[in-house]
């Protein structure tokens, strides 16, 4: 008699949507082949393509900045009821919230106290800010699902088990991709291969970050322009509508080679000799594929003077958080002008063209992270289910 399986799982991001997607695709390959999984809840097309069913399209989630949830907040209450009574009816023997942390923090409690076996998959980040977090954690989630070796240590005290995974853009970004030969490549699709250096600016994936960092990114360009001959500068945009607000930047540089690229960071990453980049996922990435970055942030002088007060972490770049020092310069808020912005990534082009050892910390935290994560969640989810796996 084979044995039959219902996972939930909820991603309310694109990025959840490749972490479920990865998650799904490891439980089928570990179950016995007599084991029959269906996946049900919500999630993107990734996760649809890997068989879930999704209840409702992902961007009924959707939410930015602080006045939307606001406007959103009774459909997105009436939206977790609704999911909440299907995993109870569907009798689910496990759930899997993918980080959006407060939705799903709220549904996991909600089936927790129904029984149900509840994981949370990335960590909120409790080592920056707010590290009384961890005991709401504890209280929803029976495992969390860590992308960095030093999480786990902050539920240590807690009743969840926290366990770390490792982080999937390290599986999927190998020594290899980092290479000359991808390098050359990635420039060639993006009509750059003549160029004598390449620089990726990466003020962020929002128009509030893209208006706040890309005008001082744009004329530090300017500055490096004058020291590097033949350069040209890569802005990537994610989502169609933000390159209307990148275009609308431009005409006053029209002596910088500038080219707009649809799309996210990997591929102008790769392109690039070195880039200058909003704080976030992509000086991982960056770090992975071994580029030299300058890291910079900026937010309205309130919201600054807020987070100040609340952020615990003396590092906002992930290699620097990662190292617990400052391997990465970091140049945020007034600190990142123009020119420091410049002088400090053309110094970091010079070290990595001169230092034999310039990336052998980042190599180090490339074999640290590559942990096969998608398996080593799946196998956490089974074993929180009893379930052996091959």
């Amino acid at each position: 008699m084979p044995e039959k399986f219902t996972v939930g799982l909820l991603a309310g991001e694109a990025s959840g949507d490749n972490l479920g997607a990865g998650l799904m695709a490891a439980l089928k390959q570990k179950l016995s082949a007599d084991s029959i999984v269906s996946f049900v809840g919500i999630g993107g097309e990734r996760m649809q393509a890997e068989g879930l069913e999704s209840l409702y399209p992902i961007e009924a989630l959707s939410v930015n900045g602080f006045r939307d949830p606001i406007l959103k907040l009774p459909s997105l209450l009436k939206t977790l009821v609704q999911i909440r009574n299907e995993m109870i009816h569907r009798q689910v023997d496990v759930f899997v919230g993918i980080d959006f942390n407060v939705f799903n923090f709220l549904l996991e409690g909600r089936l927790k106290r129904q029984g149900i076996p509840t994981v949370h998959y990335v960590s909120p980040s409790v080592y920056a800010w707010r590290r009384g977090r961890t005991r709401r954690v504890a209280k929803v989630a029976d495992v969390i699902l860590c992308l960095f070796p030093f999480e786990p240590k902050f539920y240590a005290q807690t009743a969840v088990e926290a366990v770390f995974v490792g982080h999937p853009l390290a599986d999927e970004i190998g020594p290899e991709t980092g290479s000359e030969r991808h390098r050359r490549k990635a420039r060639d699709a993006l009509g750059c291969s003549g160029a004598a250096q390449v620089i990726a600016l990466l003020p962020g994936s929002r128009s509030s970050e893209i208006n706040l960092m890309l005008p001082v990114f744009l004329e530090a360009a300017r500055n490096i322009s004058r020291v590097l001959s033949d350069v040209v500068f890569l802005i990537p945009y994610p989502r169609p509508g933000l390159k209307a607000l990148i275009d609308s930047a431009l005409p006053q540089y029209g002596d910088l080679q500038i080219l707009p690229v649809a799309g996210g960071a990997r591929e102008v990453l790769t392109a690039c000799d070195g880039a200058l980049v909003k704080s976030g996922t992509s000086t991982l990435e960056a770090m992975l594929l071994r580029r030299p970055m300058v890291v910079s942030y900026r937010m309205g002088r309130l919201s600054y003077q807020l987070a100040r007060r609340l952020i615990r972490s003396p590092y906002v770049a992930l290699p620097n958080i990662l190292l617990s020092r400052m391997r990465v310069p970091e140049l945020l808020q007034y600190e990142g002008t123009a020119e420091a912005l410049s002088q400090a990534l053309l110094r970091e082009l010079e070290n990595a063209r001169t230092q034999t050892d310039y990336f052998e910390e980042f190599d180090r935290l490339h074999g640290t992270l590559a942990r096969q994560a998608d398996a080593s969640a799946a196998e956490a989810v089974l074993r929180l289910l009893g379930v052996g796996s091959r």
